[in-house]
């Protein structure tokens, strides 16, 4: 474990530490005039945050999205101030009024970052973790961007090198999340990943001597991190010269992400507040704000004060994020010139296109050929990737039955890796059995930018990635998740594998669009639309789950309106539709089946599969009614799980065949025979629903 440097080249002057102690005092005014908040950590954390706005990071503030720029992820959220005090400070674009108006209605401080609200804020977090695994992702994306643009270029001599940078807290390192993504970065070496951590020893309990006895230090050791401790001032406060020094030392190792604890005191130099629980959570209270004026030289009368003097030396940061642009535009330049081919494919990815002609290479399969959806997304990605580079992903360790090996040639690993498909710039990622930090990673991988992204596993286990998935909504970005084995349908594995709620409890998460294919034709339609929603012809984008089927399905003939999310499959025949079946995945043959036993007794039929109920609702009025007619109200909704979702497309004279209750373990066709997943009972309860309808 190295130990901090004994020089620095660190230039600190009083100017710096008064925008240091301005940045605490601003802190604790906000969350005193807000009456709640978290103002300890940002307090203590200070001399940390400035350290790297002001003095370390790349970034210009002008132009928060500038593609060269270092990142900044806050995965202690709860301290939001800590960044919005150096935004402010900065030049980001927030002012004083911004910090006056913390957590308050249609402010720019909301109680925790969220990306797209604030500039300068590069992921929302706040359950706790989460930022470790987005910044993990953020450093994989950067290395497979560099592998897109610039594969060759000496390392730190590249246009595209930059650095991730991380603040976590005491919370962060204990939720499971953040294990998770700290042993695959340590796996995956990443050198461009610096984590300092706030090593404050307080939580909301009190002294994490509660909870915890590990040695956190020697963990990330073992993860394979480069590691260093960096001692407070004898005062107790943070040392900026040690940070900085310990930051300069990590950049050095390339080999390994570098994790820097950083001991602290929380709340300082708040006379009676530091180091209590009570300063993690709880406004100061107006003495104590007061007190802590006091010993940092502030007026106790006055509120937000900042010096005329300390606020034109931090908005120095626009001078040196102008300059330090226009050196990497010299270089982006030169790179450019010297790379004409990769730079058209940079600027067409930039640009939030797909290639001309991608379209071609989807495949199209055979009517009445049997494919698992499984199967046929395995041929559409490894179709794809083919023509779409910025294309990369894999599986939690799953891949085989997941079918997300996109190349079998070619793995995202560090070159010393001993698999002979190693390649730090490869197409297929391993993430593991880390199917949290594996969504979250994913998130990180979309923020960064310039890539596209999946990641499988099966749908039963996205509960343990639904946080996760919860803000890929949350944030509007654009990650695909391949979930496979979606229902009784796999069988034997029994009721631990078999989803039953897992659909509809996904379709609850506003923002997530879930798409479960009929068959192969409408998996390749639905893996078209996804991708085409990721161009920014389409706004805002959205993350997609894609639920596949483990069991082969019937193949029908192609239609291109199930991107609508719900179209006619077969139209009823003999006249006006007497009933309408409604199905999704694997029971849409169910329906189908049906339709032809009920056409058979002279019962006109129409069957409607509804892929996307999230697309179907996107739709105008006048096109769901052309499929779902309401002057038809006898309906089936037909899903090998629970109703929920049916009910406001069935009506009162509807009926659903559904599952509310776990499976079993056996084949899944007896599974589906004794669950009532037949085309007789389809047909038997829609003549139900016919007859509810005539009363």
């Amino acid at each position: 474990m190295s130990t901090k440097p004994t020089t620095t080249d660190l230039e600190w002057t009083e100017l710096d530490q008064r925008a240091v102690d301005t940045a605490r005092v601003l802190a604790a005014d906000a969350v005193q005039k807000v009456g709640n908040g978290h103002p300890g950590t940002a307090m203590s954390l200070a001399p940390a945050a400035y350290t790297l706005f002001q003095k370390v990071m790349r970034h210009d503030p002008a132009d928060a999205d500038w593609v060269g720029r270092d990142r900044f992820v806050l995965s202690a959220g709860h301290s939001s101030l800590t960044l919005y005090t150096q935004l402010y400070l900065a030049g980001f674009g927030l002012e004083l009024d911004d910090l006056k108006s913390f957590r308050t209605w249609g402010s720019k401080t909301p109680g925790h970052p969220e990306y797209g609200h604030t500039t300068g804020v590069e992921t929302t977090t706040g359950p706790l973790g989460q930022g470790v695994a987005n910044a993990v992702g953020m450093a994989m994306a950067a290395r497979y961007e560099r592998g897109l643009f610039d594969p060759d270029a000496p390392a730190g001599e590249s246009p595209f090198d930059h650095y991730i940078y991380c603040i976590a807290g005491d919370g962060c390192l204990q939720e499971g999340i953040s294990a998770e993504a700290s042993s695959l970065a340590g796996h995956q070496k990443l050198g461009n990943l610096i984590l300092l951590w706030d090593d404050n020893h307080i939580s909301i309990e009190g002294d994490t001597e509660t909870a915890v006895s590990e040695d956190t230090v020697k963990r990330y050791e073992a993860y394979g991190w480069h590691v260093q401790r960096v001692a407070p001032k004898p005062d107790g406060d943070l040392d900026p010269n040690a940070i900085y020094d310990a930051i300069q030392e990590a950049k050095k190792v390339t080999d390994r992400p570098s994790f820097i604890a950083m001991r602290s005191i929380i709340a300082w130099p708040a006379p009676n507040a530091q180091n209590t629980e009570a300063a993690h959570g709880s406004a100061l209270g107006d003495d104590e704000v007061a007190a802590t004026k006091r010993v940092l030289g502030f007026d106790p009368e006055k509120t937000f004060e900042v010096a005329d003097e300390v606020i034109a030396h931090t908005r120095k940061a626009l001078e040196r994020g102008q300059a330090a642009r226009a050196v990497w535009e010299k270089s982006f330049q030169q790179w450019r010139d010297n790379n004409p081919e990769r730079a058209a494919e940079y600027d067409r990815i930039a640009a939030g296109e797909l290639p001309k002609g991608w379209q071609d290479a989807l495949p199209v399969f055979e009517p009445g050929k049997g494919v698992a959806t499984r199967a046929a997304s395995g041929k559409v990605l490894q179709a794809l990737g083919a023509v779409i580079p910025e294309l990369w992903g894999g599986s939690a360790d799953l891949a085989g039955s997941n079918n997300t090996t996109i190349d079998k040639t070619s793995s995202f690993l560090p070159a010393d890796n001993p698999l002979p498909e190693a390649n730090p710039y490869g197409r297929t990622i391993h993430f593991g059995i880390r199917e949290h930090s594996m969504a979250a990673e994913m998130n990180g991988i979309a923020l960064h930018g310039n890539t596209r992204v999946y990641g499988g596993t099966f749908l039963v286990f996205s509960d343990y990635m639904r946080n996760a998935v919860r803000l890929s909504a949350l944030m509007h970005l654009p990650v695909t998740y391949v979930w496979t084995h979606d229902s009784i349908g796999l069988g034997e594995d029994g009721p631990t594998h078999q989803p039953v709620e897992h659909l509809a409890s996904l379709r609850a998460i506003p923002g997530l669009n879930v798409v479960r294919p009929a068959d192969a034709n409408e998996t390749a339609i639905a893996w078209r639309e996804i991708l085409k929603r990721w161009t920014k012809e389409f706004g805002k984008g959205a993350p997609h789950g894609l639920a596949l089927t483990r069991q082969g399905v019937p193949t029908y003939e192609p239609d291109e309106n199930a991107a609508r999310g719900g179209y006619v499959l077969f139209e009823a025949e003999g006249g006006e539709p007497e009933v309408i079946l409604i199905a999704t995945g694997s029971e849409v043959h169910v329906a189908v089946e049906a339709r032809e036993r009920l056409q058979a007794d002279g019962v006109p039929t129409r069957v409607v599969s509804m892929p996307s109920v999230e697309w179907f609702e996107e739709q105008d009025q006048g096109y769901r009614d052309s499929v779902l007619p309401p002057s038809v109200k006898a309906r089936v909704a037909v899903e090998a799980g629970i109703g929920l979702t049916w009910h406001k497309y069935v009506g009162d004279a509807g009926r659903i065949v559904s599952l509310e209750h776990f499976g079993a373990s056996a084949d899944g066709k007896v599974l589906f025979q004794e669950y009532g997943f037949t085309a007789d009972n389809v047909a038997a309860v829609a003549r139900e629903s016919i007859a509810a309808a005539r009363r």
